[in-house]
């Protein structure tokens, strides 16, 4: 990754594609040198640091030339203005490279397998994103430690809009209540956009005796010894939500966290754990494929993709409210004119027919346009912290 072009001033060294011209560096500098100064100032000796006004560079009204020999002074206004000049570089740099992004492709990560719910979501939007870039959107997943592994990697990266992390409500909410991290979920990162969310659905293998909601919970109640409930890892909201929903019914039962969502809906499917809480948009196709049971939307309304699934509110756990949202981050310091351009590319995006029937497809809620900005994502991440962190902290979840 290219690091963005910048003046180093003490040791004069240009970081960057090429170095800039004379004239960006202060028109005339090193004007009449003598033959002897010239010489000092060859690559073999030490470079001398430019004098400040207050270093005792001053002399008669003038200031020494950092390639003078004695009595060679440059006059007041003149290094002033070479002064400005050579500030003013890395502002100028940055600002031009923020007006021409982007000028290469995008790497969008995200923190999960391939084939879970992230992975779907961010190639559903990564081809229509990279038509109004006008650059390619390529997305890249890197897993581990519940997506933080990943998260650390874009929180390290050069703030230059060229490295995203598509994260969720566990990367970016979860995760700072299990994990001794080595960044801050809030303070190092932009925010762009609140994404699509997905409501989790309750589900069950086939083998499952209970019909509805209120027969799963009085079986799970009483054969709690040996119910098994699956997870997408530890810290994963399929592990947040099933020990909300243990919370909520007044039993405990057994978890099993694994690698992400695709391995443990295989093994629900196969009968291997009995119950999950999954996105719906991962589980939708196994549910309509009469592969697995749905009982319940964990939601206020019925999903419009799956009409046939009550809500929690209608099949009898009132209030079990597990919606599953997305957001886009850059590093801290991504200049605001990149996270506008980035942003206006997920609005177009998520305006796009062609995406908005597949994201439907999916089970996917897209918000309301004027929820499509950075700041709505940072209002809700603030939010869901206040309400999910004391819920982690009194189920004693941990990093084990």
């Amino acid at each position: 990754m290219t690091d963005s072009p910048r003046w180093t001033q003490s040791n004069r060294i240009w970081h960057g594609a090429s170095a800039p011209s004379p004239r960006l560096r202060g028109e005339g500098w090193g004007e009449g040198l003598s033959p002897q100064a010239q010489t000092r100032g060859n690559a073999s000796s030490p470079a001398p640091s430019l004098p400040s006004p207050t270093s005792g560079g001053r002399r008669g009204g003038g200031y020494l030339s950092p390639h003078a020999g004695r009595g060679e002074r440059l006059p007041r206004r003149r290094f002033l203005h070479l002064a400005a000049a050579a500030a003013a570089l890395p502002v100028l740099s940055r600002s031009a490279w923020a007006q021409a992004f982007p000028t290469r492709p995008v790497t969008l990560i995200v923190p999960f397998p391939a084939a879970g719910p992230a992975d779907v979501l961010a190639r559903g939007l990564s081809d229509r994103m990279g038509t109004a870039l006008g650059q390619s959107v390529v997305v890249e997943d890197i897993s581990g430690a519940a997506g933080s592994i990943a998260v650390g990697r874009v929180a390290r990266a050069a703030p230059d809009g060229y490295t995203l992390v598509l994260g969720n409500l566990g990367t970016h909410v979860v995760n700072g209540a299990i994990y001794s991290l080595n960044y801050d979920l809030v303070n190092d990162f932009e925010p762009i956009a609140l994404l699509p969310s997905n409501n989790q659905l309750i589900i069950a293998s086939k083998a499952t005796p209970a019909n509805n909601l209120r027969e799963l919970i009085s079986w799970v109640k009483q054969n709690s010894a040996k119910v098994t409930g699956g997870t997408a890892g530890l810290g994963s909201p399929s592990h947040i939500a099933a020990a909300y929903f243990q919370s909520m019914i007044g039993v405990q039962f057994q978890l099993v966290p694994y690698r992400g969502t695709p391995q443990v809906l295989s093994d629900l499917i196969a009968g291997r754990v009995d119950l999950l809480f999954d996105q719906a948009s991962s589980s939708l196709a196994q549910v309509r494929g009469g592969n697995i049971k749905a009982f319940a939307v964990t939601a206020k309304s019925r999903l419009a993709a799956a009409p046939e699934i009550p809500s929690v509110d209608e099949a009898g756990l009132p209030g079990f409210y597990t919606t599953f949202w997305f957001g886009l981050w850059a590093p801290k310091g991504t200049p605001g004119r990149i996270i506008d351009r980035l942003n206006t590319a997920l609005v177009d995006t998520l305006a796009d027919a062609t995406v908005r029937s597949r994201l439907g497809e999916l089970g996917s809620e897209i918000p309301p346009r004027e929820q499509q900005t950075p700041q709505a994502l940072a209002a809700l991440q603030k939010a869901e912290i206040e309400k999910w962190w004391p819920i982690i902290k009194a189920a004693n979840i941990k990093a084990e």
